[in-house]
């Protein structure tokens, strides 16, 4: 009698992530090692997201005391902890959340570590900072671009929230696109072909012709279609409709699936080539043309994958081989997907063997590659994405958008609060306050807060009446919320801006999905937000 299979408690406990990253990430995620700059209410409802899943580690680092305010917005906090060490009371909290995960902290200055300590910073993986001051971010941002960590800066106050990546070359394999299937269908290969020559539909009875995959249907009408049009593919919209009227006369009842499911498909037939040019672009890169001994290994397979594609692919990428579900019989569908799987297993010996010579030209050892990697590649080949980011000092010092920021006031207004958040550190270092912080008169304050956004601006470079581009009521709106809310979080959006970050900086530990580039604004007036490369 055979044995039940029974999860690991572990599997049971993380099963529905493991379905959205599977093993090799939540083994990644496991490994991360977070230092977590301010217990804010927005930190610490990043690392609440963190921790649940099974983060590695983290480190709380805040050098003040609770106080009542703090009870206020910050669900990690309780009464008793007034006049305690904010750090070791939240990361108390924090650890009753997950015994997986290890919880520790410092009560020490982030803007102390970050000037006179930088090397405490080495042993982490990505650091998460909230509500720093400019000088803070920009220091920062120098010690983890030079360290080559990630760094996510994160600022919440009153109605409005905006968080930054930087980080180092940011390569991903595993992007999950939705609904995306290498079926070949405008570029068919060989062996497909040869199947499909093998199946005469003419000959077929009433079931069996009803139970023929449409991928099939598809290529034998093309087939017939091409005859009668000079070897043509069908490319106007009026040729496309004429086609599917071909492939429609050939149902022998009204309710035949598969030969629906094929009229459904026949978009699929005008992709003849499996390289986009995001894909081409990547394998045409320079890290991929100059390997070296210390070249990552996705530039290693991207070059093999290259070097397939210009020859024995024929200008395709390593097919996939996954076939979606489809009106078949089993035989039929089995056939079908040992062709696919046959022509990806080749292709994929093909890769491997080419992964194989340039270890072997660069002396790296065979196995800093496993294959399963390579097989992860090769199935993923057509959506790989590469992320270059700016590093903080060029966004602020070096190389301001200053096009890009101007038009985006004009047209799309959410910018206004990167705008505000930058020149609310304006004012501080000018008011030793921030906006609204020490009461007094909100239009005064409005006043001098759209002062620092117009010097700002001139700062970015700005020349051409910035002031008048502060002037729409949703924008002076906007100002005024920013000041009323005296430099204070709002638990609904720390709580929502702990969502947003947290996703981002799992896509970022597991390499898998698509990160944003590079800066995130939520506009909690509106419920809207925008990702802008600056």
């Amino acid at each position: 009698m055979a044995t039940e299979h029974v999860p690991s408690l572990k599997t049971q406990k993380y099963d529905r992530q493991l379905r959205l990253w599977a093993a090799t990430g939540q083994t990644a995620l496991e490994n991360a090692k977070i230092c977590l700059l301010n217990a804010t209410s927005t930190g610490c409802e990043i690392l609440k997201n963190l921790v649940l899943p099974g983060i590695g580690s983290v480190t709380v680092v805040d050098h003040t005391i609770v106080n009542e305010t703090d009870i206020r917005t910050n669900f990690f906090l309780e009464p008793s902890n007034i006049g305690m060490s904010k750090a070791k009371a939240t990361a108390t909290l924090l650890k009753e959340l997950n015994e997986d995960a290890s919880v520790s902290f410092e009560n020490k200055s982030a803007s102390d570590l970050i000037h006179t300590q930088p090397e405490f910073f080495d042993v982490f993986s990505m650091v998460i900072a909230t509500n720093l001051m400019e000088q803070d971010i920009l220091a920062l941002g120098d010690i983890c671009h030079r360290t080559e960590k990630t760094l996510i800066t994160v600022q919440s106050k009153g109605l409005a929230g905006l968080f930054r990546i930087q980080s180092p070359e940011h390569t991903i394999v595993e992007t999950h696109p939705e609904n995306m299937l290498d079926l070949r269908l405008g570029c068919p290969f060989q062996e497909l072909e040869d199947y499909v020559d093998t199946i005469e539909l003419d000959a077929l009875d009433q079931t069996d012709h009803g139970h023929i995959p449409f991928i099939v249907v598809l290529l034998k009408y093309i087939h017939a279609w091409k005859q009668e049009h000079d070897g043509q593919m069908p490319s106007t919209y009026s040729e496309r409709n004429e086609f599917k009227k071909l492939v429609k006369s050939g149902m022998r009842t009204p309710d035949e699936e598969n030969f629906e499911e094929a009229v459904a498909n026949v978009w699929r037939l005008s992709s003849t080539t499996t390289v986009e040019p995001s894909v081409r672009k990547i394998l045409d890169d320079p890290e991929a043309q100059k390997l070296n001994s210390n070249s990552d290994s996705f530039w290693i397979i991207t070059r093999a994958v290259k070097d397939f594609v210009d020859n024995e692919g024929a200008g395709q990428l390593p097919l996939a081989g996954k076939l979606p579900d489809m009106k078949s019989d089993t035989t039929n569908y089995i056939d079908l997907q040992n062709v696919y799987r046959k022509k990806a297993l080749a292709d994929l010996d093909s890769v491997k063997e080419r992964v194989k010579s340039l270890l072997q030209e660069y002396n790296i050892p065979l196995d800093n590659i496993p294959e399963s990697v390579i097989e992860v590649y090769c199935k993923n080949a057509a959506t790989i994405k590469v992320i270059r980011y700016r590093t903080l000092r060029e966004e602020y010092v070096s190389s301001p958008c200053t096009n890009s920021i101007v038009n985006w006031l004009k047209s799309d207004e959410n910018i206004i609060f990167y705008i505000l958040f930058r020149a609310a550190e304006k004012f501080a270092n000018k008011h030793k306050r921030y906006p609204g912080a020490a009461g007094g008169s909100n239009e005064e304050e409005v006043g001098l807060l759209t002062e620092q956004a117009v010097e700002l601006l001139k700062d970015l470079g700005v020349t051409d009446a910035p002031s008048s581009l502060l002037q729409s009521d949703f924008i002076k709106k906007c100002i005024k919320n920013y000041v009323r809310f005296s430099d204070q979080e709002m638990a609904n959006m720390a709580a929502l801006m702990g969502g947003l970050v947290s996703q981002e900086a799992i896509k970022l530990i597991t390499r898998q999905y698509v990160p944003i580039n590079n800066t995130c604004v939520f506009n909690g007036i509106a419920s809207t937000s925008n990702v802008y490369n600056l």
